[in-house]
């Protein structure tokens, strides 16, 4: 019985460790070996940990109930691991070992995690790939920046894993890849001891195989429940098909057409976003903001190692530099009044559902797709949640992006849950 519980749910594996029907050494050594065994064809790893078997052991000590006791955490190698160095996908980092854990991955081992090794990342969150690959196809990206822990959880290899996200680096990856996905709203999460690019976009976040696994996570690591149990608070979702800012592949174009037949089924009413225009602007500003930020925070890098760096980091360095600080403050004023106009749009119990990427995983490895439908929804600091279950015909998978404002998780997860069931009942989207 033991050599199933790691692919169980999340609460499952950490109930059988509690009460000692399973050991967390057992599930630890299980995932490494699946890990192990995977990952010469999906490379999704940088560095394992030494001490797992350890880490785990002292899991099984613990007295008392833990709510993640003895589950599997792989951590995007852009988060301190204490023990483990922190590469940042570049050559020009320290091999040397973190001194101590990220905040995040403190709160993880608190709540019982067992901390399986640094996940693959893009050269310092931004665009230059990795070597790991897609869990369904080898030969399409698996996106980024949190390509490895994306493709570790969509092959089912490790139940969850933490990325982070400055445009659409956990969002795009979690389509791809198809698993379930949320960026935290930014602000909500301390971020020291993680390697960012852009602090005014920067955010945490957790990938898992399915909503019910992520809303659990998210409770645990948030220490409230964002769900009221036999409560229904969304009446009407907002759909939104992201045409207004890139082509949509006609696959994802035909599952947005989808939607409100799919939300009536749980008798939620659908109308069509109204703030193009806000949108467009927030997507351009976006790019304001990280490119002047980004070439603040890797100025000392670029200066000291420009020729070991991609081309591609380098270009958003010379773009930010040419920003003016008046042009990145006025972006960082057009946010906020932004802000306060969706939140007139939504109001207190409604979301946006839209594409996640503009479809499927493109083929190639030389890039990691285009982030533009998440950059508005980035720059305004919105929690996401990314709903896997569609795939298309070729069996490629398709992520819906779920949006809402800082404060209403709970309506993100009451729509994922709709959409999740939905779309793993009839999961094929011709092309």
């Amino acid at each position: 019985m033991s050599s199933a519980y790691w692919k169980q749910p999340i609460s499952e594996q950490a109930t059988a460790v509690h009460e000692k029907v399973v050991s967390a050494e057992i599930l630890a050594e299980q995932v490494r070996e699946e890990i192990v065994g995977t990952d010469t064809d999906l490379r999704a790893w940088v560095e394992l940990s030494p001490a797992v078997v350890d880490e785990a052991r002292r899991q099984d000590g613990i007295p008392g109930r833990r709510p993640l006791r003895g589950v599997s955490l792989g951590v995007k190698d852009l988060i301190d691991v204490e023990g483990l160095p922190t590469r940042a996908g570049s050559p020009v980092t320290s091999s040397s070992p973190a001194a101590s854990d990220a905040p995040c991955v403190s709160r993880f081992r608190d709540l019982g995690a067992v901390i399986q090794g640094k996940t693959v990342t893009t050269e310092f969150g931004y665009f230059s790939p990795g070597p790991t690959r897609n869990p369904h196809h080898p030969g399409h990206t698996p996106g980024g920046s949190s390509s490895g822990s994306a493709a570790a959880v969509g092959a089912g290899v490790i139940p969850v894993a933490l990325g982070t996200q400055t445009a659409g680096s956990l969002t795009r990856p979690a389509a791809y890849c198809g698993a379930a996905g949320m960026v935290l709203a930014h602000g909500s999460t301390d971020l020291s001891g993680v390697t960012g690019l852009s602090e005014s976009l920067d955010s945490l976040g957790i990938l898992t195989r399915d909503i019910a696994d992520l809303q659990y996570v998210y409770t645990a690591f948030t220490g409230r429940s964002p769900i009221v149990p036999g409560r229904s608070t969304v009446r009407t979702v907002v759909v939104w098909g992201g045409s207004d800012l890139h082509p949509i592949d006609p696959a994802m174009a035909d599952l947005v057409d989808r939607l409100p037949d799919l939300l009536e089924r749980a008798d939620v009413e659908t109308r069509a976003l109204e703030y193009d225009d806000h949108v467009r602007t927030l997507a351009d500003d976006h790019v304001t903001v990280m490119s002047h930020e980004a070439a603040e925070t890797l100025d000392e890098v670029v200066r000291d190692h420009a020729a070991a760096l991609s081309p591609a980091l380098l270009d958003l360095v010379d773009a930010g530099r040419a920003v003016r600080p008046a042009d990145h403050a006025a972006a960082l004023i057009r946010r906020d009044r932004s802000r306060d106009l969706l939140a007139e749009t939504l109001g207190d119990h409604t979301v946006i559902v839209g594409p996640a990427a503009p479809g499927p995983a493109p083929s190639g490895l030389a890039a990691t797709g285009s982030p533009v439908l998440s950059r508005p929804w980035q720059l305004l600091g919105c929690p996401v949640v990314v709903v896997p279950g569609a795939t298309t015909d070729s069996g490629m998978p398709l992520g819906l992006q779920v949006i809402g404002l800082p404060g209403r998780e709970s309506a993100l997860f009451e729509v994922a849950a709709v959409l999740e069931n939905e779309l793993r009942s009839h999961p094929v989207v011709p092309v």
